[in-house]
């Protein structure tokens, strides 16, 4: 990676984020609801996220996905509502690659150019933009109306008498009509409502593999029955119909990938999805998230983002990969820059925040990943998550303080924050297909912290309470922090609190470590405890004061993230120790 600087990652649901209505209807229409726009996206809202601290924007959902609105007078033909979820649609069923989600345009007609404009806003606000792109699935009715010159749509070349050939895009049940799955009431279309597309069935004939696997003409409830699956040269018996990469390759620079692949028979899905992220490239995006890359062959990851990085060496490439033992295969055959850090440190710090986990298993994720620390992405919240407010979580965002500093500043990482966790949003609504917990993916809703900060566009908090005012400004302050100061790209050294005996069981929910750079150093401190506050002053480990190498005598602290007063680190033959009993839920960032 050729990032000089750490990498802060502000997730924008897009449809969501603009939206200035409350009314919340359950199931409610774009009418009732109202929806975020790309115009809501504003140079005031791009200044307040860079203010935040943040590098990256993610807009999630741009893509053209199945939606249930009528766009027919713009050409774009009708998506039957029986294999769209929610009454907005899910952005994950992408209908058409080459164009972005109409509901999000102020004029339809004009959606690229209006997305275009929001990519040169970014760029001018300091900040580079991610989209999704989603390689294992795509609606189950795809269709192109922006196709560049020579590109064809998926599957409008596939021999569909076969259930499987390798340039086929799609894998077929040849003689087989597709039938929807048997809904429960909670998931039935547009939630029971009748719609005039729906008196008449959905048809697909052959039937082609569900997104998620399935192979069956009728998936059940819970497959992905909205999605059909791609084919990337892999048989129905799970070999591969392409050449393999070599191991030795984990070494190798994305140039030398490319070079593999050159003289090699290269599938025809593996071809569309390069010059779907190279045309976005020339659109000015700089880097893409990768939903399910962990059900796509790994060599076509090595294609795909030796591809990308040929053209922009400085694309970053986020993968949703959940399978730790896979993960080095992600990072260094698959060419991926960052990979969800989920199944260890989010997992992890949302057990500790619950109390069900003792911090020392922070160190276990610590040590399991050393290797490849710099790529794991983390975060405490995103579209798929419950939000950390929702008392499905902790209840108070609050109180995830402490957990949301050690994320930020544990190592060098990239840090995501989903829009609306840095007041608090809590996921309340009933949206519709999308449970409360989760702010819904599924419909049109407004989301209530966000937009009390958003403050009908003036993005200043004016209409947030002061719990909200002062979260926000805590994120503000820390992330800003973790930019400003090289230590947060240097090394990492426990302070092993977590072991200290001192603390008694206090210890199993105390935190610390040394962060160093040259001659930069910050102590991060943190106290996991809802109530209970240490009584002992801090001590360093043996390891961490060997690597201050300082000599004996006071040395005053500056609190980075609370200015507390007086702090000070106190230097003797026999070790260090810093004159601080840490507040319950509080955390500390000391630069000596």
């Amino acid at each position: 990676m050729h990032h000089h600087n750490k990498i802060h990652l502000y997730q924008i649901f897009t449809r969501l984020f603009g939206n200035k209505n409350t009314t919340n209807q359950p199931w409610g229409r774009i009418e009732e609801n109202g929806v975020g726009k790309f115009s809501d996206i504003t140079d005031v809202a791009l200044a307040s996220i860079r203010d935040l601290g943040m590098t990256h924007v993610w807009y999630t959902g741009i893509p053209h996905h199945a939606v249930i609105n009528d766009y027919s007078n713009y050409g774009i033909s009708p998506d039957h509502p029986s294999v769209v979820k929610g009454r907005a649609g899910s952005p994950y069923a992408v209908k058409d690659y080459y164009s972005v989600n109409p509901d999000l345009a102020d004029d339809p007609a004009q959606r690229n150019q209006e997305f275009q404009a929001l990519i040169h806003r970014t760029h001018q606000a300091g900040l580079k933009v991610i989209i999704d792109i989603v390689p294992n699935h795509v609606a189950r009715h795809y269709q192109g109306m922006n196709n560049p010159q020579g590109v064809s749509d998926f599957g409008c070349d596939d021999n569909d008498s076969l259930e499987y050939q390798r340039d086929n895009n799609f894998y077929y049940l040849p003689n087989q009509a597709f039938e929807l799955p048997d809904l429960p009431e909670i998931m039935r279309p547009l939630g029971g409502e009748d719609h005039p597309t729906l008196s008449r069935p959905f048809t697909e004939y052959p039937a082609k593999w569900t997104g998620n696997g399935s192979r069956l003409a009728k998936p059940n409830a819970d497959d992905w029955y909205e999605t059909v699956k791609i084919n990337y040269g892999v048989r129905p018996d799970g070999t591969k119909d392409f050449a393999t990469l070599p191991d030795s390759y984990r070494n190798q620079s994305a140039n030398d990938h490319l070079a593999f692949w050159s003289d090699k028979i290269i599938p025809d899905s593996w071809v569309k999805f390069r010059d779907i992220a190279l045309y976005w490239l020339n659109q000015g995006v700089d880097g893409f998230r990768y939903d399910m890359a962990e059900m796509v062959p790994i060599e076509f990851w090595s294609y795909m983002n030796s591809s990308i990085k040929a053209k922009n060496p400085d694309a970053f490439l986020i993968a949703e990969v959940y399978q730790p033992h896979l993960y080095r295969d992600y990072i260094q055959l698959g060419k991926m820059d960052a990979l969800y850090d989920k199944v260890d440190l989010y997992d992890t710090l949302k057990n500790i925040m619950q109390g069900k986990e003792h911090t020392k298993e922070i160190t276990r994720t610590q040590i399991a990943l050393k290797d490849i620390q710099p790529h794991m992405l983390h975060f405490l919240d995103n579209h798929d998550e419950q939000r950390i407010a929702s008392p499905e979580f902790v209840g108070d965002a609050h109180i995830a303080i402490p957990a949301m500093t050690l994320s930020a500043t544990i190592s060098s990482a990239p840090t995501m924050l989903y829009f609306g966790q840095e007041v608090g949003e809590a996921g309340a609504e009933q949206a519709g297909f999308g449970q409360p917990s989760r702010t819904s993916i599924f419909d049109y809703i407004g989301v209530p912290a966000h937009q009390r900060w958003m403050n009908d566009g003036a993005f200043d908090g004016g209409a947030s309470t002061e719990r909200e005012q002062q979260l926000r400004t805590y994120y503000q302050r820390l992330m800003q922090v973790v930019l400003q100061h090289k230590a947060f790209q240097g090394s990492t050294t426990s302070l092993e609190i977590e072991r200290d005996a001192r603390h008694g069981g206090l210890a199993g929910q105390l935190y610390g470590y040394l962060r160093q750079y040259h001659s930069e150093t910050v102590i991060c401190l943190m106290n996991f405890s809802h109530d209970n506050e240490t009584t002992q002053y801090i001590q360093l480990s043996k390891l961490a004061f060997s690597k201050l190498a300082l000599k004996a005598g006071h040395y005053p602290l500056n609190d980075l993230l609370n200015d507390t007063p007086n702090v000070e680190l106190v230097v003797s033959e026999q070790g260090a120790t810093i004159n601080l009993t840490l507040k319950p839920l509080s955390s500390y960032l000391l630069k000596i």
